[in-house]
């Protein structure tokens, strides 16, 4: 027994080190590729020329994550298919994490300087190669965490393999943060303002890469999938079915959308923090310190999950969380330069948003057995494609008004926060605060009223499962 113990101990660290370096590479991809972008990538001493390029890319950039709406679903589809010696998902991830690594570096570089000498073949490599690395990236992500019903279905169990993951990908994301500003400072010849050159991001980008990959190899040597009578389909979900497979599951479909604008609302704030603190605090150093404090309380509150869950049910833990998050954006739009008060706000902020990732996710993994009981037969993938489907789908638009605010308001290329005006000062606070908590107002309100699937429903639509799955999928 203990042996087994020890056995499940490891897979759960395994699986913690693969979202480690997972959400490092998310967090270089959703929050400080663009400020590479805006800050380094287009430099010339024509400002017009910069903005306008800068304009094309994020436009290039939410068309292509727009259009993986309608590429996602059919990967997981199509990793549910996969049959190797490796496992259904481990192959996904670890080739998926290598092509995503070698392109989002090569992404992290003017391409040899083709963004001067002939910026039309720039834009146009540039749109391929980050195709290429989406495209990865999400057969990556979709495996990773479609492996988390396929290791148990019962509810607690699965809330204790998503803690272990989303403590590694806490600890993952939040140390980009702490470390983003001392290597690439460290790595550049020119600190341009607090936000460095090209060299240090280049540094960045191949550091953060291979630790990502490192975490792929390391989770796919050290886990294993259950297997289960209830995982095998008779019938497979044909590549014309996925999407009516998707729009029947009304419980998926509802957390997805809630989750959606919630996330619109908190990657704003997530993204436009750097510019806060090198253009409004006047001081981006403070960014990591910011990082530590979020480590801390993130595997904090993460640890808790399993017991916050117990004590006040997933639907309540999301609303008190969402009530935090309100209150720490009122404190952070008055925080102004008081380096105190924004370092309290910034880290108030943060402190639900695992919460609210791992009750999202939780629902969105019990949504896999309430499809298979109301259609009739098991999408692992297909399901919790959407979950990561969201994500990028959120950090494309945010990413798109964070890169435009940021021209709009006079934060890009050579700017310091002693040239932002106090105008466009408070156009980016508003931009920054008060949209974000009418999304998470919104977002609130879909989930009560139209979330039903709870930890009771869902244990006993696996009993039904249990008692009638081999009549069902016949």
């Amino acid at each position: 027994m203990s042996g087994n113990n020890g056995n499940k101990l490891m897979q759960r660290i395994s699986y913690a080190c693969g979202t480690f370096g997972h959400d490092i590479f998310y967090m270089m991809v959703s929050t400080y590729f663009i400020m590479f972008i805006t800050s380094n990538l287009f430099n010339t001493e024509d400002q017009s020329h910069n903005e306008y390029m800068i304009g094309i890319i994020m436009t290039v950039i939410l068309v292509i994550r727009v259009a993986e709406l309608f590429i996602d679903p059919f990967i997981g589809n199509t990793i549910d298919k996969t049959n190797t010696r490796w496992g259904r998902f481990k192959p996904w991830v670890i080739v998926g994490g290598f092509v995503a690594a070698l392109s989002l570096a090569i992404l992290f570089t003017d391409l040899g300087g083709l963004t001067t000498s002939n910026p039309l073949l720039y834009l146009i490599i540039f749109a391929i190669l980050y195709l290429v690395m989406d495209i990865f990236y999400s057969a990556k992500d979709v495996a990773i965490w479609s492996m988390v019903p396929a290791m148990s279905f019962d509810s607690k169990e699965r809330e204790i393999t998503a803690t272990f993951a989303r403590i590694g990908s806490v600890f993952g994301a939040q140390l980009v943060t702490v470390m983003v500003i001392p290597i690439v400072l460290f790595f550049s010849k020119d600190a341009n303002g607090g936000v460095g050159d090209a060299n240090g991001w280049l540094a960045f980008a191949l550091i953060g890469g291979g630790v990502s990959l490192l975490g792929a190899v390391i989770l796919g040597l050290g886990t294993k999938e259950q297997a289960s009578a209830l995982r095998e389909n008779k019938k497979e979900t044909t590549f014309k079915e996925v999407f009516s497979i998707l729009g029947k599951n009304d419980q998926l479909m509802w957390i997805a959308i809630t989750f959606l604008i919630f996330c619109f609302g908190q990657d704003l704030v997530n993204s436009f923090q750097m510019y806060y603190f090198a253009y409004i605090l006047g001081d981006s150093t403070y960014l990591s310190f910011l990082g530590i404090i979020n480590v801390i309380i993130g595997l904090l509150a993460v640890a808790l999950f399993p017991v916050l869950t117990t004590k006040f049910k997933r639907r309540n833990l999301f609303f008190y969380s969402v009530v935090i998050m309100i209150i720490a954006l009122i404190i952070y739009a008055f925080a102004g330069t008081n380096s105190v008060l924004v370092l309290i706000a910034a880290g108030l902020f943060n402190l639900p948003q695992p919460l609210v990732f791992l009750v999202v996710l939780m629902t969105i993994t019990d949504t896999v057995e309430y499809g298979q009981l109301k259609i009739g037969h098991r999408d692992e993938s297909l399901i919790l494609s959407i979950r990561p489907l969201v994500n990028k789908l959120s950090g494309a638009v945010t990413s798109a008004i964070v890169g435009f605010t940021a021209v709009w308001v006079g934060m890009s290329g050579k700017a310091t926060a002693d040239s932002i005006t106090d105008s466009n000062k408070m156009m980016f606070e508003l931009i920054m605060f008060a949209v974000p908590i009418v999304f998470m107002l919104i977002a609130t309100l879909l989930y009560k009223t139209k979330v039903t699937l709870t930890e009771e429903k869902h244990a006993e639509i696996v009993k039904e499962l249990e008692r009638t799955w081999k009549d069902i999928s016949k």
